[in-house]
């Protein structure tokens, strides 16, 4: 079962996760959407697609933009449709 956590927090649990390009990839449905509040931030990945962000909220701490997802993912992505990875001091446990 892959874990991710922030400060000692779950964020999302999953036994199905994808890995794409040395990241894990969750279930949306599996993020604990309690801790989590929408950014406006996107990038554009050029085979991926434009990503958008979720910041962490735990304990009154934020870590911003540590949560991202491909809502429309082109073509050679869409094993990462409906799912959201994570970075910035975000540790996930195969």
């Amino acid at each position: 079962m892959a874990r991710a956590e922030w400060h000692g927090t779950v964020i999302a649990e999953s036994d199905d996760t994808v890995v794409v390009e040395g990241n894990h990839y969750f279930p949306e449905n599996t993020l604990r959407r309690d801790l989590v509040k929408p950014s406006d931030t996107t990038t554009v990945c050029p085979w991926k697609g434009t990503a958008h962000y979720y910041s962490l909220v735990v304990d009154g701490e934020e870590n911003r933009d540590a949560v991202w997802y491909y809502p429309e993912p082109k073509a050679a992505a869409q094993q990462i449709r409906g799912r959201v990875a994570f970075w910035r001091g975000v540790t996930v446990t195969p």
